[in-house]
């Protein structure tokens, strides 16, 4: 958050786990970041054990991310010149 203030940018916060992105926007958020469902999901979260999804398709990935989004990894940041997923957090810089 700071990097993106410091850019001079005044970020809208989406709580997911309180406004869970929709299958398509979900999956457009991740095609904007170049990402594909195994990349941006949570493998240490208990859910994902408990719903084995270690050997989930991308497509059974995408749906167990809608319907459980504690899966999403997070942040994932927009801004005009792109779509990130700030992990480690610098990554932010590609798109300020």
């Amino acid at each position: 958050m700071k990097l993106i203030e410091e850019a001079g940018i005044e970020p809208t916060v989406v709580k997911y786990l309180e406004t869970p992105p929709s299958h398509d926007g979900l999956r457009k958020l991740l095609d904007d970041a170049g990402l594909r469902p195994s990349e941006a999901i949570r493998t240490k979260e208990a859910v994902y054990k408990e719903l084995g999804l270690a050997t989930a398709t991308e497509d059974e990935l995408l749906d167990a991310m809608v319907d459980n989004p504690i899966l999403i990894e997070r942040p994932i940041v927009v801004t005009d010149r792109g779509t990130v997923l700030a992990r480690p957090y610098e990554k932010v810089r590609e798109i300020l």
